[in-house]
């Protein structure tokens, strides 16, 4: 299995004296974040078992269904609103289905990950989509996120299921994947919210 450049096999002991520090900084990080979110905080739980990577979101957007799902259907536009996005490109499209291709990062300098994707997107309109990954970096990527409308807006559920091509640290790993999908979905909720203001926006 290939690993990130952070740790070759000759440096990864000395580099692990130095990983529970990272981690520490990174959920600093993420901490003042959501200390600063305006909104109701993201709940964002990840869990490594293996090499597998499990991950589930749950939070609320003052907005429609419709206008939750316009944006977060809209991957064409996708690298406007999320950063470390390079690419987001629809390949083909049937009633029920897109097909995506994706590639981006996460992480930050040495600790950086690219990704690449090609993933199947079953659409069930305004209620639930299924992404699975057809072909790229991963080894495995599925995702299932679920749209619920309430009084007060609409609450999105979101879980993941992947497993990376490349080993990932446990601990900073953990922090990584936390942080970074918190930081994502700030950014998607941010966009549903600045398109809901705009005028003529539909209702």
């Amino acid at each position: 299995m290939r690993e990130l450049s952070l740790s070759p096999a000759s440096n990864r002991r000395p580099v692990a004296r130095f990983l529970p520090s990272i981690a520490l900084a990174l959920l600093c990080l993420f901490a003042s974040q959501a200390n600063a979110d305006s909104g109701e905080a993201i709940a964002v739980g990840v869990r490594i078992e293996d090499e597998q990577v499990f991950v589930d979101v749950d939070f609320h957007v003052a907005a429609t269904p419709q206008e939750v799902w316009a944006v977060m259907t809209d991957y064409d536009h996708a690298t406007e609103f999320i950063s470390k996005l390079e690419k987001s490109v629809i390949l083909s499209r049937t009633e029920d289905s897109l097909l995506v291709s994706q590639r981006g990062t996460m992480g930050y300098g040495p600790f950086s990950l690219a990704i690449e994707t090609v993933t199947e997107v079953r659409l069930t309109p305004h209620g639930e989509m299924r992404g699975r990954m057809v072909s790229g970096s991963l080894k495995k990527n599925e995702s299932m996120t679920r749209l619920i409308e309430d009084a007060q807006g609409t609450r999105i559920e979101y879980h993941l299921e992947s497993i990376p091509g490349v080993w990932i640290p446990p601990i900073i790993g953990r922090a990584m994947v936390e942080f970074e999908t918190r930081a994502r979905f700030h950014q998607l909720r941010d966009e549903i919210l600045r398109r809901k203001a705009q005028p003529g926006a539909s209702r």
